[in-house]
C-alpha cells in the first residue's frame, strides 16, 4: 500500500525521464553482451562441429532461449513488475554465458547449447526494454520512447564486436580459447546491466500505469499464448505489427547468422567481425530517425517501407560474391529494415491492443519473433551448406516481399474503414 501510494505522488514525466535514462544505462552492457557473442557464436558451433552444416545450432539456441522466456517473464512481471523481471531474466543469461563459455573450452556440445538456451533470458530482457520505455509514454510519442532505447543499444552493440578481438586476446592470455573471450565478457556486461535495473528502474513504471495485478492468474504458457493470439487476432493493426516484427527478425536472423561462414569462405572471415558491427549500427544507429519518422507518416506505411528496406539488405547480400564492400551495404540495409519493421511493428502493436491485455500480448509476440528467428537460424546453415548463400539470402528477400504486400493489403483495409494507424 505504501509503494502505491509513493507512486501516485511521482511526478510522471519526471519518471519517464528517469526510467528512460535506466533503461539506457542497461541496455548498453546488455546489447554488448548479445552483439559481441553474434559475432563468434556460429564460429564457435562450427568449431565445435567441424562443419557449416549445423553451425546455426548455436545462434539458434540462444534465440530459442529467448523465445522459451517470453512468456514467463511476461506472466513475471504483470505480478511483480518489470523490475524484477527484467533483473532476473539477465542474471539468468549471465549465468548461461557461463555456462556456455564452459562448454565450448571443454568441447563439449551440448553444455554450449545448454548455456546458450540461458544465454537468451538475457536477451530476452534486452527485448523488454522496449515495452518498458512505452509504459509511461503518451500514446503519440510511443515510437518515439521506444526509438530511444533501440537507439541507446547501438553502443553496446557496435562495441560488442569491435571488441571481439580484445576479449580474444584476454582469453588467449589466460589459456582459454580465444573463441572463449567474448562468453565471459557477456557474463560480465549481463551482471552490470541486471545490476543498474535493480537499482535504478524504481518505481517500477508498469506499477504506476496499473499493469501490476498481484493476484493475476498463473496460467500455463501454452493458454496464456492462446488468449494472447485470440486478442491480437481480433485487430488488423495488431497483426499486422505482430507479422511485420515475426518477418523481420527472421529475415535479419537468417541471412546475418551465415554472413561470417560465408564471408570465410571468400577468405574474407577478417572482416566479418565489422561487417556485423556495421550491420549492428544499422540495425540500432538510426532508431531516433526512425521513431520521428513513424509517428509521422503513420505504422502501416513505415511497415510497408521497412519491408523494401529489408529485402534491398538480402539482395545486395546476393550480389556481393567476391565483394566485400558490398556486404557492408547489404547487412547495413539489412540491420536498418529490421529495425523500421521492429519499430513500426512494436508500436502498431502496443496501441492496438486492450491496457489489461498489453503485457501478455507483448511476451507472446516477442515469442513468436524469437521463434522466428531461432528456427531462421537453425535452418541457416543446412540451407547455406545444401544449396549456398544465395538462396539463403533470396529466400530473405520473398519474406520481405510477402510483408509489403500483407502492409499494402491492410493500407487497403484502413482506407476503406478508416481507423488510428
Amino acid at each position: 500500500m505504501t509503494e502505491t501510494l509513493e507512486q501516485a505522488s511521482v511526478d510522471r514525466a519526471e519518471l519517464q525521464r528517469r526510467t528512460l535514462n535506466s533503461l539506457r544505462l542497461a541496455q548498453v552492457p546488455g546489447q554488448a553482451a548479445v552483439a559481441g557473442m553474434v559475432a563468434v557464436v556460429t564460429l564457435l558451433a562450427s568449431d565445435l562441429l567441424g562443419s557449416d552444416r549445423l553451425a546455426g545450432i548455436g545462434t539458434a539456441s540462444f534465440t530459442l532461449g529467448a523465445a522459451l522466456s517470453m512468456v514467463p517473464l511476461a506472466a513475471f512481471m504483470r505480478r511483480r513488475g518489470r523490475r524484477p523481471g527484467m533483473a532476473g531474466a539477465l542474471l539468468i543469461g549471465a549465468a548461461g554465458s557461463a555456462i556456455a563459455a564452459t562448454g565450448g573450452q571443454l568441447r563439449f556440445f551440448p553444455l554450449f547449447v545448454i548455456g546458450m538456451v540461458l544465454f537468451g533470458a538475457g536477451q530476452a530482457s534486452t527485448l523488454q526494454g522496449r515495452y518498458v520505455a512505452a509504459d509511461l509514454a503518451e500514446p503519440d510519442h510511443q515510437a518515439t520512447a521506444i526509438a530511444a532505447i533501440v537507439w541507446i543499444g547501438a553502443l553496446g552493440a557496435i562495441f560488442g564486436p569491435l571488441l571481439t578481438p580484445f576479449e580474444k586476446v584476454v582469453a588467449e592470455s589466460v589459456g582459454l580459447d580465444e573463441l572463449i573471450g567474448p562468453f565471459v565478457f557477456a557474463t560480465l556486461f549481463f551482471l552490470v546491466a541486471a545490476a543498474v535495473v535493480w537499482t535504478r528502474l524504481r518505481p517500477d513504471p508498469l506499477a504506476v500505469v496499473g499493469g501490476i495485478n498481484p493476484n493475476a492468474t498463473r496460467t500455463r504458457p501454452i493458454k496464456q499464448v492462446r488468449a494472447s493470439v485470440g486478442v491480437i487476432a481480433r485487430s488488423s493493426n495488431a497483426k499486422l505489427g505482430f507479422a511485420a516484427m515475426a518477418i523481420s527478425q527472421a529475415v535479419m536472423v537468417g541471412v546475418m547468422t551465415m554472413t561470417p561462414p560465408h564471408m570465410k569462405d571468400h577468405d574474407h572471415a577478417d572482416l566479418s567481425a565489422f561487417v556485423i558491427a556495421v550491420h549492428i549500427v544499422g540495425m540500432y544507429g538510426l532508431a531516433p530517425f526512425v521513431g520521428r519518422t513513424v509517428e509521422r507518416i503513420g505504422r502501416v506505411r513505415s511497415i510497408q517501407i521497412g519491408a523494401v528496406v529489408l529485402g534491398c539488405g538480402t539482395l545486395a547480400t546476393v550480389l556481393a560474391g567476391y565483394v566485400p564492400a558490398l556486404m557492408f551495404v547489404g547487412l547495413f540495409f539489412l540491420g536498418l529494415g529490421w529495425n523500421i519493421g521492429l519499430i513500426g511493428g512494436s508500436t502498431l502493436l502496443t496501441t492496438s491492443v486492450p491496457v489489461e491485455s498489453k503485457v501478455e500480448v507483448q511476451g507472446t509476440s516477442d515469442l513468436t519473433m524469437s521463434f522466428c528467428g531461432a528456427l531462421a537460424a537453425f535452418s541457416s546453415g543446412f540451407v547455406k551448406q545444401s544449396f549456398g548463400f544465395h538462396l539463403l539470402a533470396n529466400a530473405g528477400a520473398v519474406l520481405a516481399a510477402c510483408l509489403l504486400v500483407y502492409a499494402w493489403l491492410t493500407a487497403a483495409r484502413l482506407r476503406a474503414t478508416p481507423t488510428p494507424a
